[in-house]
């Protein structure tokens, strides 16, 4: 068993996480990961009311009595999203973990420190890590370059940006994000000094994910060199899937004088969601995925999966153990 400072803050059995992600982090997924001993978060801005996610969290609740959490991302949207409603629903449903995303979650910290919720907030890079503890977030979530979504500016991989995190923040817990997708990834994120890692891309393929199946076998199909950087030239830069898509908003965005509106019909979300997420076309919309797809080889259940991370980690920690001596 692998104990750490996260499954003792947020009484889950294995330090493994599911952050939010747009069109995944729906209640049933969410309840199968929890009930896996995982650490699940429902997608807030799935919601256009709080009485939307309010409805959300009590579907969950239906499908697991273990716990789970909610996701906040304050980033930059085509359509204004209703914050201050979805923070009433999360303290009024009586959700105790937050993850939160994009901009620090200063005008939410308040109202969640006195409902006695625990907040985790994902960051890109060290400075934001160190502003967002000092505003008083409970746990940081670091996310490299490697990772799926909008992994910042600055172009730095986990194995640096972890380790450097951890010291700068500590003795605040640290969650890895970005390449991790099996056991070998989660030992390797402890050695680094995490106490768990987030895994988006391994959770989207397995069976419980409410994707279409053939987003899922792509991203078997895949390999770490099948994303793209979009919006680079905005300073918004997002990972994407390699396609017909992504590949032609990059080309637009050779030229630094584009705008969103010149991409905007190709990267709008609801295309990505209808016709790849819903229709199984992955060539017909921008659709997120991380470079630790290539380490998917298979569609397993959420349970299966993480036994699977969970075995491979323990047994890789046992015979790192034995295989290294340390002279006195």
């Amino acid at each position: 068993m692998i104990k750490t400072r996260i499954t003792e803050m947020f009484g889950v059995e294995t330090p493994l996480v599911m952050g939010g992600m747009t069109g995944v982090g729906y209640a049933p997924l969410v309840a199968a990961v929890a009930n896996a001993g995982a650490l699940g978060f429902i997608t807030a801005h799935h919601s256009t009311s709080a009485e939307e996610l309010y409805a959300e969290i009590n579907r969950c609740r239906d499908l697991t009595d273990k716990p789970f959490g909610v996701n906040l991302t304050l980033l930059p949207s085509l359509n204004p999203l209703p914050y201050d409603e979805y923070r009433h629903a999360i303290i009024e449903s009586g959700i105790k973990i937050v993850e939160t995303a994009g901009r620090a979650p200063v005008d939410h910290l308040p109202a969640f420190k006195e409902a006695g919720v625990k907040v985790i907030h994902k960051c890109t890079s060290v400075r934001h890590s160190v502003s967002a503890v000092k505003h008083g977030v409970d746990v940081i979530s670091i996310d490299g370059f490697e990772c799926a979504g909008h992994p910042g500016e600055d172009d730095v991989g986990l194995v640096v940006l972890l380790p450097a995190t951890v010291d700068a923040v500590a003795p605040v817990p640290v969650i890895a994000s970005g390449g991790m997708a099996d056991g070998r990834s989660l030992a390797a994120a402890l050695a680094l000094g995490a106490d768990g890692v987030n895994m988006g891309t391994r959770f989207m393929a397995t069976k419980e994910c409410a994707i279409h199946e053939n987003v899922k076998k792509k991203i078997v199909e895949n390999t770490e060199r099948d994303t793209v950087l979009t919006n680079r030239t905005l300073r918004n830069t997002s990972r994407v899937a390699r396609n017909a898509v992504s590949e032609e908003v990059v080309r637009i965005q050779q030229d630094p004088t584009k705008t969103i509106d010149d991409v905007r019909h190709l990267v709008a979300g609801v295309r990505g969601r209808t016709n790849v997420m819903g229709k199984g076309d992955t060539d017909d919309g921008i659709w997120t995925v991380g470079q630790a797809q290539g380490l998917i080889h298979d569609i397993p259940t959420v349970a299966e999966m993480v036994k699977n991370v969970m075995r491979q980690a323990e047994e890789v920690l046992e015979k790192s153990a034995r295989r290294v001596s340390v002279a006195a």
